[in-house]
């Protein structure tokens, strides 16, 4: 759904249409919901803050003035909300479809994650991404799973270009080397269990 649609649909939603609400929500709901899922790791929890943040634009639809894409606007209102919620407590280790972000870091490296099973890359890269800080990890989402530009994810995240930029770069080399060290200890393992059996 384009911002012309979208914005036809908040006008009507500005006159307490009902049925232009229902419409917005089925169009965007699913992948709002995604979003704030892989944030969280908690189905209530995501189902709770997509409505929250849908309710907000039935509250002000007028808020949205069609400068951004709708749904990047959108992922914004439930970041913040999201913000909040990793506030009050600590988010579950659960990060779904990771096996985009593992064949790009085994593209970028093959040397060392050609030797990881593709299950081993995912379990990896789930380690791995718990270790990072909220920005960086959200950036990864939001350019991996969610598709965004760049310019995208710098209004989701309040932040110049550049700054999302430096956070996916220092994000890819945190997440390359510490599934190296991974593999590293792997590999250190083997060896030791190979020495006690040739004892």
């Amino acid at each position: 759904m384009d911002n012309d649609e979208v914005l036809r649909l908040l006008g009507r939603i500005e006159r307490a249409d009902e049925a232009a609400f229902r419409e917005l929500y089925r169009a965007f709901s699913r992948r709002l919901y995604a979003y704030v899922l892989r944030q969280l790791g908690d189905p209530a929890q995501a189902e709770e803050i997509v409505a929250d943040s849908l309710y907000e634009v039935w509250k002000a639809p007028a808020r949205f003035r069609g400068d951004a894409q709708f749904s990047t606007w959108l992922i914004g209102i439930a970041r913040n909300k999201v913000l909040m919620a990793f506030r009050s407590r600590k988010p579950d280790s659960k990060h779904e479809d990771l096996d985009d972000v593992a064949e790009t870091l085994a593209a970028e490296d093959g040397s060392a994650f050609d030797m990881l099973a593709n299950a081993q890359r995912r379990e990896g890269v789930r380690h791995c991404m718990d270790k990072l800080s909220d920005d960086h990890r959200e950036c990864v989402h939001l350019v991996f799973y969610e598709g965004m530009s760049l310019a995208e994810v710098a209004q989701v995240q309040a932040c110049p270009e550049g700054t999302v930029k430096t956070r996916l770069f220092h994000a890819r080399q945190k997440l390359k080397n510490c599934l190296q060290m991974m593999l590293q200890r792997e590999g250190g393992g083997r060896l030791a269990g190979a020495a006690s059996t040739a004892r």
